[in-house]
């Protein structure tokens, strides 16, 4: 069974992350599967809603490391930025469900969603700085808008987890449920959405978010390139070594 599901029915395209063995971390391949279907809902007129969901007990603990230390994204069309470039850009509400941890990329690619929903379960983290790398998909842009600059500092700095209850507090999500309901209850919005006027639906979407357009993707290729040379620098070896070693990092010479 695929690592991505895909699954289309009254107007709302369900992409659902399905490697719970891997606490659905996300690998290249997987990147490249969530790219194709955001390509596909953009393009197919019958798809009029987007949701992102996992499962009750984790929505996705991130990048996968052991595949993205042996095949580290080297160029803008390398399958995590065509997910970053296809969500930025996507022109129809995009709802998500998140239950349990939502780790790295877990956490940044709900800049990008239109309504989020969390299970009381749900813990937010964004880990960059601890990996001796900077932040992504915007998040260094998005972040402090949302949050504020000194939560954003303790969130993007510190990256600490923090949970559902604080991240309603910033806005982040809509409203905190019950894990067991949390993708149903997004499903049922999403449907909502599906029933409203497209038309009336994108151009409302551009208007709020058209603005910023522009410097959300220019910051996405900003972060990228601070991100890959960080990767090749010494922290982020050490941060890695330390993690595949399963022993605490030791930063004191970096």
């Amino acid at each position: 069974m695929s690592d991505i599901l895909v699954h289309t029915e009254a107007g709302v395209m369900t992409l659902t992350f399905n490697r719970l063995d891997k606490k659905n971390s996300i690998t290249s391949a997987m990147y490249g599967q969530l790219a194709d279907a955001v390509a596909s809902a953009e393009a197919d007129a019958s798809v009029r809603a987007l949701l992102i969901q996992g499962d009750a007990t984790i929505f996705s603990a991130g990048n996968d490391i052991g595949d993205f230390l042996n095949a580290p994204p080297s160029t803008q069309d390398s399958p995590v930025f065509r997910f970053m470039r296809g969500m930025a850009g996507f022109p129809k509400p995009v709802v998500a469900a998140v239950c349990g941890p939502a780790v790295g990329i877990g956490t940044t690619l709900l800049f990008h969603c239109d309504l989020v929903y969390a299970g009381d379960n749900a813990a937010f983290s964004m880990p960059f700085v601890n990996l001796g790398l900077c932040p992504e998909f915007a998040s260094s842009l998005l972040v402090p808008q949302m949050f504020g600059y000194h939560r954003a500092a303790e969130a993007v700095l510190l990256g600490e987890p923090f949970m559902a209850e604080a991240a309603l507090e910033v806005g982040l999500v809509n409203r905190v449920v019950p894990p067991t309901e949390c993708n149903a209850i997004a499903q049922a919005q999403a449907r909502k959405l599906a029933a409203k006027p497209l038309t009336a639906l994108i151009e409302s979407k551009r208007l709020m978010k058209g603005a910023q357009q522009a410097a959300v993707l220019q910051r996405i290729d900003e972060e990228a390139q601070s991100f890959g040379r960080m990767l090749r620098e010494p922290a982020a070896r050490e941060a890695f070594t330390a993690f595949m070693e399963k022993r605490r990092p030791d930063f004191s010479k970096h």
